[in-house]
């Protein structure tokens, strides 16, 4: 994993059916020249990505979650939060000027039930 150069929330926690955000900032050598891709990692699996493009989803992933880019700042919503939401969430982009992949240190999302 690269180096963090992006920054989240180290931790986060919702209830049940509630909406969550999770943001990620950067400046405009990355995200604010750059797209935004999202991954879920849950404990014990692998990386899956769940926003690409600032805002598309690949296709198996529920339209709970959606993503939004605003100047430096990209910005992760889950809604009507489900236990198997409980995962740590990272930001990725690229640096504008040598495209090398940067990314945050991760967010810690705790479903309450």
């Amino acid at each position: 994993w690269a180096q963090a150069v992006l920054t989240q929330p180290s931790s986060l926690s919702g209830s049940l059916g509630q909406r969550v955000s999770i943001t990620c900032s950067g400046s405009s050598g990355n995200i604010g020249t750059r797209d935004v891709s999202w991954y879920q990692q849950i404990p014990g699996s692998g990386l899956r990505t769940i926003i690409y493009g600032n805002s598309s989803r690949p296709s198996g992933v529920p339209d709970r979650f959606s993503g939004s880019r605003s100047g430096n700042t990209a910005t992760l919503r889950i809604r009507s939060l489900q236990p198997e939401d409980e995962a740590d969430y990272f930001c990725g982009s690229a640096d504008y000027s040598s495209e090398i992949a940067v990314f945050g240190s991760g967010t810690t999302l705790t479903v309450l039930g």
